[in-house]
């Protein structure tokens, strides 16, 4: 399990990493970074880049203050890229945990709403 990051406010960069998968909630995940970003909350980086090891993506994540997965569905795919990178103090936001269903959740306004507001608690110092 990912560990709780003390608050490092202002020491690096907030980084918010997203399923954007091909479900709804992949939908959601994705929709849900890009409002947080958006809202000044941190800012969407690259998943695919943590999974392909991209230097320039990895050194930017190791100097995070803060980050947070956020994963549309149980498969954790957002969680197991960052885990398999190295990475071990973030936050993570399983959709499922807000009750939020794959294959039983279109990307409404307001579940992008409800999972933003999840994944800004998380970060919330």
């Amino acid at each position: 399990m990912s560990e709780k990051s003390a608050c490092a406010c202002g020491a690096g960069p907030t980084l918010i990493f997203a399923c954007s998968g091909a479900a709804d909630v992949g939908a959601i995940a994705d929709q849900a970074a890009r409002k947080l970003t958006k809202d000044g909350v941190g800012k969407m980086y690259c998943t695919a880049g943590i999974g392909g090891r991209v230097p320039g993506i990895m050194a930017t994540t190791q100097s995070a203050a803060r980050i947070l997965a956020i994963d549309g569905c149980p498969l954790n795919c957002a969680k197991s890229s960052l885990d398999q990178a190295g990475f071990k103090t973030y936050e993570h936001l399983q959709l499922a945990d807000l009750g939020l269903a794959k294959g039983q959740t279109p990307p409404s306004p307001e579940a992008i709403a409800k999972v933003a507001a999840a994944g800004a608690a998380k970060l919330a110092c």
